[in-house]
């Protein structure tokens, strides 16, 4: 069955919020602020003293984190202490980028013979 135009575009959207999060989370101090908020709730001043920049660049990658609700915060008194929201997803980012992800080289021929046996596939499934 044809896609409709109406399903392309809500594919498109939520294609455009994925990448939206991804680029969000791809800023390095971000992701110095996630490995620290892994191991545990920490206010402004801890992360700022890990990171060794300004209160005013954390607060603003927190706030990019805190608007994909990825983070959120609590506040004991003059501090704000944050913690990770969405937990499942922190994880898999952090064991996502650590790992070694080898480049697998493929001659052409190799390539070609895959693309033909999908084609056969295809047109099978169809035919169906």
């Amino acid at each position: 069955m044809a896609a409709t135009w109406r399903t392309v575009v809500i594919k498109n959207l939520n294609l455009k919020q994925k990448a939206e999060l991804l680029r969000i989370l791809a800023h390095p101090a971000r992701l110095a602020i996630l490995e620290e908020l892994s191991q545990g709730v920490k206010c402004v001043t801890d992360i700022r003293d890990l990171l060794e920049i300004s209160q005013s660049n954390v607060s603003q990658h927190l706030l990019a984190l805190r608007r994909e609700n990825v983070i959120d915060f609590h506040e004991d008194g003059n501090l704000r202490c944050y913690y990770i929201t969405r937990p499942k997803l922190v994880k898999e980012l952090l064991r996502f980028i650590s790992g070694e992800y080898p480049v697998i080289e493929r001659s052409a021929k190799t390539v070609r013979r895959e693309g033909q046996r999908r084609k056969q596939v295809s047109s099978e499934s169809c035919g169906s």
